[in-house]
C-alpha cells in the first residue's frame, strides 16, 4: 500500500491500547500514517508511542501549530482515508453536528476522503438512539463506513456489542476501501 497516507484519529476510549497495534499494522502495510489524538486520549496513552510507531509528528492541540498554514487541513488535504479508532459515541456525536472544537475533529471536517470509524463504548452508549441517529446521519451524508463494534467484553466489566473491533479487523477495511 505504498503511496497511500492515513490519518488515524484516536479519541479518548479504553480500547486506545489497540490503537498503538493498528498503527503498528498500518505502518508495517506501507501506509504513511500520521496520528492525530483528543486530549482524553492522551490522558490514557502518550503520543511518543505514535510518534514511535508512524515516524510522524502527531497532532494534538491546533493552537500548538507554528505553521503558516493550519497543520489540520494540510493534514486533510495529504490523506486518502480517515480511519478513528478508537471511535467514541464523543466524537460520533461532535462530527454528525459540525463541531470542530479539537484537532480530531477540525482534521475530520476539513477531511474530504473516505472515513472509517471503530466504535469503542459501553453496549449501553452504543444501543442509545442518540448515538444510533448521529452514526446514521454521518453514514447516510458523508458515506461514512464502521468496522465493528464487536460484542465481547467491556471495559466497564459486562459483555455486549462495544468493542471496538481487532486490528486484524480494521486493516482488512482498510485494505478494501484504499484499493477500490
Amino acid at each position: 500500500m505504498n503511496g497511500k497516507n492515513i490519518i488515524l484519529g484516536i479519541t479518548g476510549g479504553i480500547a486506545v491500547y489497540k490503537a498503538a497495534d493498528l498503527c503498528s499494522k498500518l505502518v508495517s502495510e506501507g501506509f504513511d500514517v500520521r496520528v492525530v489524538m483528543t486530549a482524553n486520549a492522551l490522558k490514557l496513552i502518550s503520543s511518543q508511542i505514535f510518534l514511535t510507531l508512524s515516524k510522524n509528528r502527531v497532532l494534538t492541540d491546533i493552537f500548538d501549530e507554528y505553521q503558516p498554514r493550519p497543520e489540520h487541513v494540510d493534514w486533510a488535504e495529504w490523506a486518502d482515508l480517515l480511519v478513528v479508532a478508537p471511535c467514541t459515541a464523543n466524537f460520533i456525536g461532535k462530527f454528525a453536528s459540525g463541531i470542530a472544537d479539537d484537532a480530531l475533529t477540525t482534521t475530520a471536517l476539513a477531511f474530504r476522503g473516505p472515513v472509517l470509524l471503530a466504535p469503542a463504548m459501553n453496549e449501553h452508549m452504543w444501543a442509545s438512539p442518540i448515538v444510533q441517529d448521529n452514526l446514521a446521519k454521518i453514514v447516510d451524508k458523508l458515506g461514512v463506513r464502521t468496522v465493528g463494534p464487536d460484542t465481547g467484553h467491556l471495559a466497564c466489566g459486562t459483555s455486549g456489542k462495544g468493542r471496538m473491533a481487532e486490528p486484524a479487523d480494521i486493516l482488512e477495511a482498510v485494505r478494501k476501501i484504499v484499493s477500490a
